[in-house]
């Protein structure tokens, strides 16, 4: 029997759900500095960056609605693998003072009992976990949504992956890297091994900046060819180009170095993500425990509860 052409064209592959991967410090940070100092828990500490990381995780579900979602906490702020590897690796940060320790374990709390999958590690940083889940997520069929604005994380994306700038609302995959940074996602970490990243306390090669690195990686397209055919810089047509190949050749080591620095570990252990990232029922007892110490008020409240699936009921008056 002969099939009519349209039983003969491929069946389109099912959408893949998407796994929203959450880099929790970005936004702890930004509403500690952001959110005005007058929120107080029941022990007279202050509650502000818990309070604006709450309406943070409440927009975000108002808006993405997301079904998978895990969300990344650094832990390894000092007991990182690669403050092993490079002492002065995030020196230059100054330590957490104890008022926004404390709110980083309310936020942790907080999201468990929300029902998402929470990622920590002192080992691993939360970029780190963030990659490690998202390789796991697309085994399962899921393409990642990475939830913040670090260029450093914009090496993981592939195919229809996404890295999403929350706060300004915007977007992009795979293919708008290059517009972005000037190079490709799978070269990220062999730019910022080239021209450092003063935020990680990365200085890179001397002399490389972020235009010149660009330069040399569109040419050479890693690390490891730039620095085998070093020799051929010289003939290359930018300013300069005679002067870094003899700089590379010096600094080759460091640079091998500030890449395993800048690279984002794949294999960190997953703790309660390994069987999966499906938001789960909210946990009535801890949220409303929560809602009591840290004194959120009835709105914030209201849309917590509805985050979580759980039903509200405000207190009865006096």
């Amino acid at each position: 029997m002969t099939l009519p052409p349209q039983a003969l064209q491929a069946t389109p592959a099912p959408p893949t759900a998407p796994l929203y991967l959450v880099d929790a410090s970005l936004y702890v940070f930004r509403a500690w500095h952001s959110m005005p100092d007058e929120f107080r828990d029941a022990e007279g500490w202050p509650t502000n960056a818990v309070h604006g990381f709450a309406r943070f995780l409440a927009e975000l579900v108002e808006r993405a609605n997301p079904q998978y979602i895990a969300v990344a906490f650094d832990e390894a702020l000092d007991s990182c693998f690669r403050n092993r590897l490079y002492p002065a690796y995030k020196a230059n940060r100054p330590p957490a003072p104890d008022e926004l320790r404390r709110q980083f374990a309310h936020c942790k709390a907080l999201c468990r009992a929300l029902g998402f999958v929470v990622l920590a590690d002192t080992e691993y940083e939360a970029d780190d976990l963030i990659g490690s889940a998202l390789v796991a997520g697309r085994a399962r069929a899921h393409h990642g949504v990475i939830v913040s604005a670090d260029k450093d994380l914009s090496q993981l994306l592939e195919g229809a992956d996404e890295q999403w700038d929350y706060a300004r609302g915007v977007r992009w995959t795979a293919a708008g890297v290059r517009d972005r940074h000037g190079v490709e996602a799978h070269q990220i970490a062999d730019y910022l091994a080239l021209c450092g990243d003063a935020v990680d306390n990365i200085p890179g090669v001397p002399g490389i900046g972020s235009k010149t690195a660009a330069s040399l990686l569109h040419h050479f397209r890693t690390l490891d060819a730039l620095l085998e055919r070093s020799d051929e810089i010289q003939f290359l047509r930018f300013r300069g180009a005679g002067q870094v190949g003899p700089k590379l050749r010096q600094h080759a080591d460091a640079a091998r170095l500030y890449r395993q620095l800048t690279t984002i570990a794949c294999d960190a252990p997953l703790g309660e993500g390994a069987t999966g990232f499906a938001r789960r029922n909210g946990d009535a007892g801890a949220l409303h425990a929560l809602c009591e110490s840290l004194r959120f008020g009835p709105l914030t409240r209201r849309r917590l509860h509805a985050v979580a699936g759980l039903d509200y009921a405000p207190p009865a008056l006096a």
